[in-house]
């Protein structure tokens, strides 16, 4: 390392407001900078890990992350969309600051900075495996957003591989538990269908509960991967210089889910993981942290200088803290999401379905620019843009299909394809004290009128101070970015109908 740099790098990090790192003067060389493992499933949602209590799915390798380290009772994603929510985390920024990445099956700008490679600059080894970026094109990219592609090999090729010397970042990432699901396999690995605790937005079948198990049994594949990871990280004598991040990136792929601003969508477990780096482990904490956060956290933490296009907030005061429930009050006691095109599923144009959010411990507010839209694509799919996009919004399942078939059914069947499928008003507003699923719209009640006031006023605010180009008035690229994928058609398209 040239001197010049070494002065630096040690400069930047004894400015870390706290460090597991023992220094001997700036005259050495510290001792190695963290690793990082950031494990990310691909359509995990919260409450799913039996940590958070659920009793039918098993997370021993996510339970132990949690146990060990911190438990995050209120961590979103800056859009629930896989390409976009991705971005985010990569970039440190929300994603309505991306340009066409802000939308699924879409791309990034070269220009902009992303934290793996960030951290390769400044001497870390770099990997990922599996889903990490996209889906999307990176044509104009010489290096891989989240470095060198491990499909061959995975996390074990990639420590056999490394500097022994070198600090590392990996990227593990899932298809699960993406679908298409291999029907029945939940039930059939021993899970008990009547255990399930189903989103009041779910008809209560056994469909329903079947498909629900499918998801489950996925959810768990995924965490016997991070559990081999762990055991790789113990047996190369590294887990406890290791920040250990397990999450998802939107929520569980049903309806009213994945693609949506309510806690279904947009809610992840996560759980954080670092040795001594994380005072008293085993705490829970109830701060709104955005994924988005992870950027500027862990560059801060390898003693890296942090873009000042980064809107994410660093999370080292809840790393060194050692309070459980609400440490940082003043400054996470809110988080911002939103979606743009999901995939082209309306009626006429390739638009999305524009809308933005904030949640609060007590209220979820969210503003869809165009409520004449479809929140989850037309129903009609001989009028999609995309020929057979049946509600595109919506990956297919046996739920949707349920949900769809069984519309006329009853009114109750009928409330729940309103929920999942239905337009939807200008302004949503959630108590979620007394509304904790996100059910009622009381947007429009009066005793509610001054809280609806001032969610939209704080929403409008910090859509300005992010430079959001939607509230700006200049959202219309949005809608025409270039779209690289398909979408859910309907079960009775045929290729040649095209």
């Amino acid at each position: 390392m040239k001197p010049h740099n070494r002065f630096a790098r040690c400069l930047a990090i004894l400015a870390l407001p706290f460090t597991a790192w023992i220094f001997t003067g700036c005259e050495k060389e510290p001792s190695r900078p963290p690793n990082i493992l950031f494990a990310i499933a691909d359509d995990w949602g919260w409450p799913h890990a039996g940590v958070y209590g659920d009793p039918v799915v098993q997370t021993p390798a996510f339970d132990r992350v949690a146990r060990e380290g911190i438990l995050f009772n209120h961590a979103y994603v800056s859009a629930p969309s896989c390409t976009p929510s991705r971005n985010a985390i990569l970039t440190g920024q929300y994603h309505w600051r991306l340009g066409p990445g802000s939308n699924l099956w879409s791309t990034l700008d070269t220009a902009i900075p992303v934290f793996p490679l960030l951290l390769e600059d400044a001497g870390y080894q770099i990997g990922h495996y599996r889903k990490s970026w996209g889906p999307g094109k990176l044509d104009d990219w010489e290096r891989h957003p989240a470095g060198k592609n491990y499909n061959e090999g995975g996390f074990e090729a990639f420590l056999a591989e490394r500097t022994d010397d070198a600090p590392f970042c990996f990227w593990l990432g899932s298809w699960d538990p993406h679908r298409p699901y291999d029907k029945g396999t939940g039930i059939a690995s021993g899970m008990d269908p009547e255990q399930i605790r189903l989103f009041a937005c779910f008809p209560d079948t056994q469909e329903v509960r079947s498909d629900v198990a499918d998801y489950y049994y996925e959810v768990q594949r995924f965490d016997t991967l991070v559990a081999r990871a762990i055991q790789l990280l113990e047996e190369h004598g590294e887990l406890e210089n290791t920040i250990i991040v397990v999450t998802g990136d939107n929520g569980m792929p049903f309806p009213r889910c994945k693609a949506n601003l309510y806690d279904s969508g947009t809610r992840m477990p996560l759980a954080v993981r670092w040795g001594s780096g994380i005072r008293q482990p085993g705490r829970i904490l109830d701060d709104f942290v955005s994924l988005s956060d992870f950027a500027p956290t862990l560059l801060e933490l390898a003693g890296v200088e942090i873009p000042p296009v980064m809107t994410g907030k660093s999370m080292t005061r809840l790393f060194s803290s050692t309070e459980d429930g609400f440490v940082d009050e003043k400054n996470r006691g809110y988080v911002l999401h939103g979606k743009e095109r999901h995939v082209p599923a309306q009626e006429g144009h390739m638009g999305g379905y524009p809308c933005r959010a904030i949640r609060t411990h007590d209220f979820l507010y969210i503003r869809n620019f165009e409520p004449d839209r479809w929140p989850s694509g037309t129903p009609d799919y001989l009028e999609a843009a995309i020929p057979y996009c049946w509600l595109g919004d919506c990956d297919n399942s046996p739920t949707k299909t349920y949900m769809v078939e069984n519309r006329e059914a009853d009114a109750h069947h009928l409330h729940l394809w309103e929920l999942a499928f239905g337009k939807r008003p200008a302004e949503e507003l959630y108590d979620c004290r007394a509304d904790p699923e996100q059910l009622v719209n009381v947007a429009g009640e009066p005793e509610y009128e001054e809280i609806r006031e001032a969610m939209s006023a704080r929403l409008t605010e910090q859509l300005e101070l992010t430079g959001d180009p939607r509230i700006l008035g200049s959202g219309e690229p949005f809608d025409t970015y270039p779209y690289y994928g398909t979408g859910p058609r309907h079960p009775s398209y045929q290729p040649e109908q095209e």
